[in-house]
């Protein structure tokens, strides 16, 4: 098996009731990347996911796969292949059935059919599953069959729409090292859909962070994390402190940011001007106890341990400040009611334009 590029032009969908789902989006997935897009509930991955399938046609723009324009082109004959986030099992059908269903309609042999089906499920470690109906494997042995069924195809491009929702915590975390090792073992191109930070972060080669059916930014995990270029991509990704306030001054890439709390520095990637509203974005992991620049004095309201860390909140003139340490001898010997000066390196801390931000999971939970 290999893996094919696959290239948004200009792709924009829009539905007969005239509700845009995908602005105009240009974006490149490379050959044997594996590529998450990742942002909350009707930013519009799925739709992009269900048109590289061939299920959604592009309203503007094109879509290349390996080079090729996939207009006109129906989901059977594209060389992708789609896990849904049911399975869609063949109750009644063994293992091995249900993997090697879709090379039946190919006219391929019984006998080259179950050589097939056993080489993927060896692929999946089911390799002695075979004879067993869905109902009688764990949930995420069925993840794994469904997987082999999609690859039996050969496909160039595996399109995965929240495949590990279903799961528990520990399956999850399980099967997405599962998945990021057989994606590397065969070569296809992953594009996966999520609404799990974590998920994006562990197995991606590249992320696109959508909101409201704009790709915010595109990059790795680390770039993503540590170098967000929006304020939705900061607030969405990870934990983060933020800061309203206005640009006073910039100078060697960095700005000077007036807020309620005083004049913090931090890095200034976009290029801000002095008089622009400004949000400054920091990682709880970068705040630190009596650190001597950028410094805040603050109350510690709530300690929550997490055995290796301490996630530290603290009440700044009615702002939260989370602050995470490593839980060691030299984490600060604090109780709730203590004040002191919390502080961060400027190069740690990042000021964007103001703009939209991620809901927060208490405000989700509030609908």
């Amino acid at each position: 098996m290999h893996g094919k590029d696959v290239t948004l032009e200009g792709v924009s969908i829009t539905y007969p009731n005239g509700y845009t789902a995908v602005q105009p989006t240009d974006l490149k997935v490379e050959a044997g990347e594996f590529f998450s897009i990742l942002g909350p509930s009707g930013c519009g991955k799925t739709t992009i996911l269900r048109a590289v399938s061939g299920f959604n046609e592009p309203s503007t723009g094109r879509i290349l796969i390996g080079g090729e324009d996939m207009a006109g082109i129906g989901p059977n004959a594209r060389p992708t292949a789609l896990i849904f986030q049911n399975l869609a099992l063949f109750p009644l059908m063994p293992v091995w059935e249900n993997v090697a269903f879709g090379l039946e309609a190919r006219g391929i042999s019984k006998r080259k059919r179950r050589e097939k089906a056993q080489e993927l499920l060896d692929l999946v470690a089911l390799g002695d599953q075979g004879e067993k109906l869905p109902s009688e494997l764990s949930g995420g042995q069925r993840q794994r069959v469904a997987i082999a069924r999609a690859l039996a195809v050969e496909p160039a491009v595996l399109l995965l729409d929240e495949p590990l929702s279903a799961l528990d915590l520990k399956l999850r975390q399980h099967m997405r090292a599962e998945l990021r090792a057989i994606q590397k073992k065969t070569g296809v191109t992953f594009i996966y859909i999520t609404h799990d930070q974590g998920e994006a972060l562990t197995m991606s080669d590249r992320i696109a962070v959508m909101n409201k059916g704009v790709v915010e930014q595109v990059g790795t995990g680390d770039e993503i994390y540590s170098r967000p270029r929006t304020a939705f991509a900061a607030s969405f990704v990870g934990e983060v402190n933020r800061f309203d306030g206005r640009v006073e001054s910039v100078a060697n890439g960095q700005a000077v940011v007036t807020t309620a709390l005083g004049q913090f520095r931090a890095r200034n990637p976009e290029g801000m001007e002095p008089g622009s509203e400004a949000m400054l974005f920091v990682r709880p992991e970068a705040m630190a106890p009596l650190h001597s620049e950028n410094r805040i004095e603050a109350r510690l309201v709530r300690r929550d341990l997490e055995g290796a860390f301490l996630n530290l909140f603290f009440d700044a003139g009615g702002t939260e400040i989370a602050v995470h340490v490593t839980n060691d001898a030299k984490a600060p010997a604090l109780v709730v009611g203590d004040t002191l000066a919390l502080g961060f390196a400027p190069d740690a801390a990042v000021v964007l334009p103001a703009g939209a931000l991620a809901r927060t999971g208490q405000e989700l939970a509030a609908q």
